[in-house]
């Protein structure tokens, strides 16, 4: 386990807003700088756009990735704006370059223009890093309406296809698209009905455009977090569920983003995993069963 110390439950009251959540709000926030890290000018040279790059997860990858040498795009939400504007300071105190756009992976579009502004912007596009997301917890399948299944389909999985449909004609040989899958997706979760089977798709969508892509040498693979500090988890759940969030891991505790991140770099860096494509690596805070 990790030297540094990261809070655990129970967790005060998140005042977070309505979905997808205002980080900045969450009281602790989410531990994303990684101080621990070090960097070695892994992606230096390189533009990765990161969808869902405001907050959470996002946020903490392209933070590593601009100390790593990359340029970033970053997308968010309307109601993200002020998290997006956070992300960008971050990334450039680390001394990158970071361009936000506003961008409902939901919208064929908005993923059209958000590649295309990343284009204009940097000239090239070499990582593509799908991690915008929807989640809202229903007790059971009769509860669950037809038009959340679709706003989580939508999002969760045809949102990654169209950035990568959108991507793919700029990517060149020894890019990477990483995506974000979810535990969720290998074991199920109650409540999770749609978010589960979304993530189940991530992961067969990871294996499959990676078999497909591996003769034009760009590498496709995903990461399995458990519970991790973020705002889309408090936003969407009961008070009592958020103030033991994460609690049930061998950890006794969820993840931070910055715990997260460094796997990003990783699957990001030809240095590192340039023989590693089609694969779900799974970051669960000390449990072993995947599936």
């Amino acid at each position: 386990m990790s030297e540094h110390q990261y809070p655990t439950p129970p967790f005060s009251k998140q005042d977070t807003g309505d979905l997808p959540g205002q980080e900045h709000s969450m009281d602790p926030e989410p531990q994303f700088t990684a101080s621990q890290y070090k960097s070695a000018d892994k992606l230096s040279g390189k533009v990765a756009l990161i969808t869902g790059g405001d907050s959470g997860i996002g946020r903490s990858v392209a933070v590593l990735f601009a100390r790593e040498g990359a340029k970033i795009t970053l997308t968010y939400l309307p109601e993200e704006e002020q998290d997006a504007k956070t992300t960008v300071k971050y990334v450039e105190e680390a001394g990158g370059e970071a361009l936000m756009v506003c961008c409902d992976v939901t919208k064929p579009d908005n993923c059209e223009n958000v590649v295309s502004k990343t284009l204009e912007q940097f000239g090239q596009l070499d990582i593509l890093v799908n991690n915008a997301a929807f989640q809202n917890h229903v007790d059971d399948v009769d509860s669950l309406s037809f038009e959340q299944w679709d706003k989580t389909f939508q999002t969760n999985i045809y949102g990654y296809f169209r950035m990568v449909k959108a991507s793919l004609p700029h990517l060149q040989k020894g890019a990477a698209i990483i995506n974000t899958g979810s535990i969720t997706g290998l074991e199920g979760s109650a409540g999770l009905l749609d978010y589960s089977s979304t993530k189940g798709a991530i992961h067969a969508f990871t294996k499959t455009l990676a078999q497909e892509l591996v003769d034009r040498e760009i590498r496709v693979n995903c990461v399995a977090p458990g519970p991790v500090w973020t705002p889309l988890n408090p936003a969407e759940r009961s008070r009592e569920s958020a103030k033991h969030f994460g609690e049930k891991t061998p950890y006794g505790r969820p993840a931070q983003p910055e715990e997260m991140a460094p796997t990003y770099v990783y699957l990001a860096s030809n240095a590192d995993s340039g023989y590693l494509t089609g694969q779900v690596i799974t970051l669960l805070g000390g449990s072993t069963r995947a599936g």
